[in-house]
């Protein structure tokens, strides 16, 4: 059977419950098959395409890549999705052929470097919380200052996503074992070590002022009104240190966990041990802080490059 525009119109909607429950998806990743999906859908309609061969999928990458002007690695991922939904058709035997069997696409990837933040940037960003706190009136401000100072720290002492980070729970905390309980992507669970006496010392007094916020949930970290912080709120805390601090305008809270990445491996620590503490599903996504990594480059050339112990 080939495969029309009401095949795929018709069971879009049962690929993705697919995705939900036999790979576990996050809400996250299967709103983008969604959205890919859908998007194909209506170009389809808008071109009055009755039937996807491979011709049909040559001229939509082809649309994609000179009328939109997407980003190879935006294109890459909607042929992903194309490509694993009309396999899923075929395996539910509602079509015979894929139009993907006999393509071949490759896709030029920019390999994009981490940005990181330097030892002294750090030391700022971590002042700017404390500096703050000295200057608080009310009690109300200065809860909330340390918890900002919390977050900050926590962000960049286990070098956990803004994303995990909002949804840590009380539960998930052990203050006594220093332990962190982090609910990863794809619904990956990791246990962290928080290795820092410092940081286990201010977590343990925003535990004490968070009582004060009379919270409504079991989120570690609250706002005023005692709900869990989104990641917005998070973005917009780091957003107000980076501006008390002097950093570079463009740093995000993911610099944090650049940083502490690749901090880590300049220090010594094995790439197979920073893959799971940073919940990598691949080690080729860890690879890329070593590129980065210049104290472990610069002490190997001291130590072994021959040009060093020649005297012309």
């Amino acid at each position: 059977m080939e495969c029309s525009i009401i095949i795929i119109e018709t069971n879009i909607r049962t690929y993705i419950n697919t995705l939900k429950i036999e790979r576990n998806l996050t809400d996250k990743s299967t709103k983008a098959y969604y959205s890919d999906l859908s998007s194909f859908l209506l170009w389809l309609k808008e071109n009055n395409v009755n039937t996807v061969d491979i011709n049909t999928i040559n001229s939509y990458i082809n649309w994609l890549q000179n009328s939109k002007q997407m980003k190879d690695t935006s294109i890459k991922r909607k042929y992903v999705t194309l490509k694993s939904f009309f396999k899923y058709l075929i395996n539910k035997k509602i079509i015979d052929n894929s139009p993907f069997e006999n393509m071949r696409i490759s896709f030029k990837t920019t390999k994009r470097l981490p940005k990181t933040l330097s030892s002294q940037d750090i030391m700022k960003l971590l002042r700017a919380s404390m500096e703050e706190l000295k200057d608080m009136r009310t009690e109300f401000r200065k809860t909330i200052c340390i918890r900002n100072s919390a977050i900050i720290e926590l962000l960049y002492c286990v070098g956990i996503r803004i994303g995990e980070l909002v949804n840590i729970e009380l539960k998930d905390l052990d203050i006594e074992e220093q332990t962190l309980l982090i609910h990863g992507k794809g619904r990956k669970d990791r246990l962290l070590y928080i290795s820092s006496e410092d940081v286990i010392e201010i977590l343990k007094t925003w535990l004490f002022h968070r009582e004060s916020l009379n919270p409504n949930c079991e989120a570690l970290f609250i706002n005023k009104y005692g709900d869990k912080l989104s990641i917005y709120s998070i973005e917009d805390i780091y957003e107000k240190y980076r501006q008390l601090a002097g950093l570079d305008a463009k740093s995000t809270p993911h610099y944090l966990r650049h940083t502490f990445a690749t901090q880590l491996l300049n220090n010594g620590a094995d790439i197979r041990a920073v893959q799971e503490i940073l919940g990598h599903s691949s080690i080729t996504t860890t690879q890329i802080y070593t590129e980065v990594s210049t104290e472990r480059k610069k002490q190997v050339l001291l130590k072994f490059n021959a040009r060093n112990l020649l005297k012309i």
